[in-house]
């Protein structure tokens, strides 16, 4: 059976072929469960070392937020308290977090890397140990899962390291690693892909592997962020054996208890999920591995909820909300999607908002870009922190102020004809802003997108009934726009040069450089030929009166002379622009922007659900949100 967050997303998910269950994992398979405290030598076919020579290392100092200035290059530069060695010799674990090896020393060998029962302990705190893993692709992710945890006051983790390059990155940057030796490609793996198969079946022996160490696990993927120190809460639950997120969209409580496992219709999702180390959790362990290694087909969280489901109830008790699960003694308990949020109840519907609850954390779950859509999800949200030069780009940022009418914000029911009545009244500007930003060699920030629908998988009535999503909202970009075809994948010789873009938080982020918040101008859109409208006219106090409908040379001529300008807002974009004048280009930009937009999904009921936007609506005599009616027709609109 197939767990999804909606049963009609079993019909519609491919099965993913998985990696090939090797005598490799067979071996490690058989080494886990006779209690050798060392798997990683099998791992990276390397000898096991002993535990011996591994120093204590207690929790370290808060690595708390500066305000504008403190960007992931500079962590390391904050003070830290010096810890002291419990042994006659340094080794790399007496290190705090964020404090980098010594200049000039040289990498250790892989093997001090290797992950023991010792450095579980040295790295433990009240016998709780926090792990994330992947490869280098994710290494901007994981950095900043650790930054949240640490300014949380919150240092009992470690990071697996799935390539050697994300080691030794890791290592330098002063973070506890250790190596997986898996040997794993350093790009991004891509959701469903063999490889991201392979990265489900690690976690699984990574669990297989810390349980039977005797320490509390909170197993977390790279792809989300934690906002609350989540350690007290689950030690509100002493008598759990696991403690689960899920994907379910529809509260079932409304204060920060447990979800109601009766009412928890969607799957438990493994991206967050806290065991401890009982007798049962090993047998559920080995379980899921063995499935996992008889079958490639199965995806690692279908398996874990498979098994969880062989039973579940009665409940434990009356007031704990947990439940018995998988063989009638496994203490279960469902995390509230309230405050420990997927994709869609902290994006969409802000549930802990409106609620009035503190979020613990936020999984970018439910989105449709891939990795550069969780990445941009956590962007505007202001949860992700970038490199230096992402805050302070050379050319410099062009904004917009954009122009909705009240009639289409808020007027009639949320229905098809009002969703893309709206939702196209905003791509016109911004395809405006992305041409003069192409023309001005600028970086676009982005508006926050207003819709009247949500979007999912599969067919449903607009807005899903029974959760608390509000319309209209600010939906996240990549429910209308294609954010990773407008990262990658567009050569510049058929698409004309790439424009760059930022998220529509991203003037109002504290990490925004000083240099930046003080080097803006303000442009006024006003008709040629009014009071001081003129396309030679100079600024006044920041503000600077510019003509509607100019042509490519003003806008050349003008803005040529504010080039030193960090960031250039615009009061409008309607009728700005008139386009470029060499139609080579004009022709160029039209080919990459109309690949920007992607898909409305879907109409209930439809065997053909989804609508595609147009970025050049305006263009056809009375255009309508249309399905396509027949396979010929279900294309996108270039």
């Amino acid at each position: 059976m197939a767990w999804y967050p909606f049963q009609e997303l079993a019909n519609m998910k491919p099965l993913f072929i998985g990696i090939q269950a090797t005598v490799l994992a067979a071996i490690l398979l058989t080494t886990v469960f006779i209690g050798r405290p060392i798997y990683s030598g099998i791992w990276s076919g390397t000898p096991s070392s002993t535990d011996a020579g591994v120093t204590h290392v207690e929790h370290v100092s808060n690595i708390s937020q500066t305000g504008g200035n403190e960007t992931i290059d500079n962590f390391s530069d904050r003070g830290t308290e010096t810890i002291p060695s419990s042994s006659k010799f340094q080794n790399i674990w007496e290190k705090a977090i964020w404090e980098s090896p010594p200049a000039g020393s040289k990498m250790p060998d892989l093997n001090e890397f290797q992950l023991t029962k010792q450095m579980v302990a040295d790295r433990a705190k009240d016998n709780v140990i926090i792990v994330t893993f992947g490869n280098h692709a994710f290494m901007d992710f994981i950095l900043t899962w650790v930054k949240h945890l640490t300014d949380l006051g919150v240092y009992n983790l470690l990071v697996g390291a799935m390539d050697v390059q994300l080691l030794e990155a890791l290592y330098w940057r002063g973070i506890p690693v250790f190596n997986m030796g898996s040997n794993m490609s350093t790009v991004d793996v891509g959701w469903g892909s063999k490889t991201f198969h392979k990265m489900g079946r690690e976690k699984v022996l990574l669990i297989n592997a810390i349980l039977p160490f005797g320490y509390e696990l909170l197993m977390c993927d790279t792809d989300m962020v934690w906002l609350k120190n989540p350690l007290p809460y689950f030690a509100r639950f002493p008598g759990a054996d696991i403690l689960t997120s899920s994907d379910q969209v529809i509260p079932t409580v409304v204060d920060d208890k447990l979800a109601d496992w009766e009412q928890v219709n969607a799957a438990y999702n493994i991206g967050i999920f806290h065991w401890r180390p009982t007798d049962v959790n090993k047998k559920l362990a080995k379980e899921w591995l063995h499935m996992l290694l008889a079958d490639d087909n199965v995806w690692d969280q279908n398996g874990f909820n498979e098994l969880l489901h062989k039973t579940l109830g009665p409940p434990v008790d009356k007031e704990s909300g947990l439940v018995y699960a998988y063989d009638g003694t496994l203490k279960l308990g469902i995390l509230p999607a309230s405050i420990f949020c997927s994709g869609h109840t902290y994006f969409v519907q802000a549930m802990y908002q409106q609620l009035k609850l503190e979020p613990y954390a936020v999984h970018t779950t439910f989105q449709f870009a891939g990795t550069e859509g969780k990445r941009h999800r956590l962007r505007e949200a202001m949860l992700f922190y970038d490199q230096p030069e992402y805050y302070d780009t050379p050319g410099g940022f062009l904004s917009f102020k954009p122009s909705i009418p009240k009639s289409l914000l808020l007027g009639g029911a949320p229905t098809l004809k009002s969703h893309f009545s709206l939702v196209n009244y905003q791509i016109k500007q911004v395809r405006t802003a992305l041409a003069i930003a192409s023309l001005l060699n600028r970086t676009l920030v982005m508006p926050p997108l207003w819709c009247r629908l949500d979007r999912l998988w599969f067919g449903h009535p607009g807005i899903l009934p029974g959760t608390m999503t509000r319309t209209p909202f600010v939906c996240p970009m990549d429910h209308v726009l294609e954010v990773n075809v407008m990262l990658h994948g567009l050569p510049e010789d058929e698409f004309g040069p790439v424009i760059d873009f930022r998220e529509y938080s991203f003037l109002d982020n504290p990490l925004l450089p000083k240099q930046v918040k003080e080097s803006m101008l303000d442009v006024e859109l006003c008709d040629e030929g009014s009071f001081n409208c003129h396309a030679n006219e100079k600024e006044q106090h920041g503000v600077l009166r510019f003509p509607k409908h100019s042509n490519e040379e003003t806008f050349k001529a003008v803005f040529s002379s504010y080039k030193h300008v960090k960031v250039i807002r615009f009061s409008s974009m309607q009728d700005a622009f008139q386009g470029f004048s060499d139609e080579g280009r004009e022709e160029k930009f039209r080919h990459r922007v109309k690949r920007y937009v992607g898909i409305w999904c879907c109409v209930d009921q439809k065997r053909i659900g989804h609508i595609y936007y147009d970025m050049y609506w305006d263009e056809k005599p009375n255009w309508k949100p249309v399905l396509p009616e027949t396979e010929h027709e279900d294309h996108p609109n270039w």
